[in-house]
């Protein structure tokens, strides 16, 4: 199992656009791979669940991701996070 910290940068969070690029590189990897934002966590690789959470640019969010490319993916996630979805 591999965890990681991350906070969204971009000003519109994870809405539909941002959301749908993160479930398509989430689903890239054969880990299970979840988000928790505060006590909630979801399935990363669910549209409904990600949107679920409501995430606003600056919200702090865990990445956590259980398999065989769990470091991967997380790292990948968190790549994608940072770069602000080229928005």
């Amino acid at each position: 199992m591999f965890v990681s910290d991350v906070v969204v940068k971009n000003q519109v969070g994870l809405h539909a656009r941002p959301a749908t690029f993160f479930i398509q590189r989430a689903n890239e990897f054969k880990s299970s791979i979840w988000i928790e934002k505060e006590e909630r966590r979801v399935n990363a690789k669910s549209l409904l669940g990600v949107l679920s959470l409501g995430i606003v640019g600056g919200t702090s969010i865990k990445i956590i991701a259980d398999g065989p490319d769990d470091e991967e993916a997380v790292e990948s996630l968190i790549s994608l996070i940072k770069s602000g979805f080229a928005e």
